[in-house]
């Protein structure tokens, strides 16, 4: 009735609504109950709109519509924007219809008067929800009375590659017209409208499963109050459990690793899981010290950071592509040896990537076996340096060829209670050298590390705050190192 007519939402709750409608729910009616967004997010936000500002270059004379002044102004001012065909193109145009809200990124004035609708995204592809979201746009402003000639989506061309100059915003993005597509959707729409603004109405947050929509396509701001942490022994924290193997254990009403039927049927490194998950105990194989006897002196450890901006920054780089910024090495001379450190840490806005290579060739010599822990990643990195500074490829080739990657021997031959079914460097290490600990560190993964050196380079800080951020990076990449050193000393002692 009266209630749900006066109710207003903006695009991004429907769209929240789309993914879950208790998400929606709690947005509107509980919003203290949503996790503070991290650092890592912020960075996304801000990415979305650097993006959204370089597609505003394909719309000279473009005019943005000012929202401080609230609602009603900008609603009005979009009226005379609209009115006004001087004026070619309207930046975050904002309309009001049938309860919902929306600001559209691009209003462009084609020549026969007519509007194409432009939604930018910063992601590299056209993904299942952006239908949903150019489409509400669509209706809403079709139905404020603007004759729409096309929808379209822009987004990031990945195969773009920067000349080192200025962006090509042309070149940069890929606009998509999605009119046919949106036009099916209408039903849909007024379906799940109709849905939101019933269940907003209500007076408590509907009771909804949880699931797949808990983190896709975001991970939501409520998940916590949906998802209270599991107990160790769950058996969500078994190895790459598949979906299905899960509900049948749950019909069968089994939620514990401890009561998994002893046919129930798993693959061997879930059975081994389950195995040590039940008798409390650690398990090594014996083909262990096999595998070690392989690596060959002097041992060097080595760890990489990297950024992968949306937008690329140097010559021959593509959007998204992986930035080194950063390495870490330990040495190891000979067994039992002290390991000595080396590293390289980028710490102004030039580019990195020759001195990184440069620094990297000088200090692995000419032999011994190159400890990484996730192979793929830092081969890859590799790879990429060889293809953008091309003097280096022969010394490259032959870095790869030492590379030993440590997570194939964990993920074979060890298995710990604490490891909770996954493999990381993060999970391993506290449960078989309980000592090394990440806690407490002021860069703690590898998204700090990213959003750390980010704010070194391109942030306007002080000399205080840029020796404290660089401490802070070079304590990591280095415990990252360490950490291997130290874990393989580990599986030595064990494999002896």
């Amino acid at each position: 009735g009266q209630e749900t007519t006066q109710m207003r939402i903006s695009k991004s709750k429907f769209m929240a609504g789309a993914q879950c409608l208790k998400r929606l729910y709690f947005q509107v009616h509980q919003p203290e109950l949503a996790a503070e967004p991290g650092a890592a997010r912020e960075a996304i936000m801000e990415q979305g709109r650097e993006v959204g500002l370089l597609a505003r270059q394909m719309f000279p004379g473009g005019i943005e519509v000012d929202g401080t002044g609230g609602l009603e102004q900008a609603i009005r001012t979009t009226r005379e924007l609209v009115a006004n065909r001087e004026v070619p193109a309207i930046f975050e145009g904002t309309f009001e219809n049938g309860g919902v809200l929306v600001r559209v990124d691009v209003l462009h004035r084609r020549r026969d008067g007519r509007w194409r609708l432009v939604e930018v995204k910063s992601t590299a592809s056209l993904k299942e929800e952006h239908l949903d979201d150019v489409g509400i746009q669509s209706r809403v402003v079709s139905r404020s009375g603007l004759d729409l000639a096309s929808s379209c989506l822009m987004h990031v061309n990945r195969s773009y590659v920067f000349s080192g100059d200025t962006i090509d915003p042309r070149q940069f993005f890929r606009i998509r017209n999605l009119t046919r597509r949106i036009a099916r959707l209408d039903p849909k729409l007024t379906f799940q409208l109709r849905t939101e603004f019933t269940v907003l109405a209500m007076p408590n947050a509907p009771d909804l499963p949880t699931g797949r929509h808990c983190t896709d396509p975001i991970t939501c701001e409520f998940y916590d109050r949906c998802n209270p942490p599991l107990p160790d022994d769950h058996i969500g924290y078994l190895p790459r459990l598949h979906a299905s193997a899960a509900e049948a254990l749950e019909e069968m009403g089994v939620e514990s690793i401890r009561d998994i039927p002893d046919d129930f049927q798993l693959n061997e490194r879930q059975r081994r899981a389950a195995t040590c998950v039940q008798t409390g105990e650690p398990w090594f194989s014996a083909e262990l010290g096999k595998e070690l006897s392989a690596l060959k002196y002097p041992l060097f450890f080595m760890d990489f950071e990297t950024v992968n901006p949306a937008i690329p920054r140097f010559a021959g780089m593509r959007p998204y592509d992986q930035l080194p910024f950063q390495w870490s090495l330990h040495v190891q001379r000979e067994p039992g040896a002290e390991p000595e450190h080396h590293e390289f840490l980028a710490t102004d806005g030039a580019d990195p990537r020759r001195e990184f290579i440069a620094t990297l060739c000088a200090a692995l010599g000419g032999s011994g076996s190159i400890v990484v822990y996730n192979q793929q990643f830092e081969s890859q990195r590799l790879s990429e340096l060889a293809a953008w500074l091309p003097e280096f490829a022969g010394r490259i080739e032959k870095i790869q060829r030492r590379l030993w990657d440590l997570l194939p021997v964990v993920r074979n031959h060890v298995y710990h209670p604490r490891f909770a079914g996954s493999y990381s460097l993060k999970a391993v290490l506290p449960a078989l050298i309980p000592t090394l600990t990440y806690d407490g560190m002021a860069v703690a993964n590898g998204q700090d590390a990213g959003l750390a050196w980010e704010s070194l380079v391109r942030g306007s800080l002080d000399q205080t705050e840029r020796d404290k951020i660089r401490k802070a990076l070079l304590d990591y990449c280095g415990q990252d190192t360490m950490a291997m050193v130290k874990l393989l000393e580990q599986l030595r002692t064990i494999s002896t």
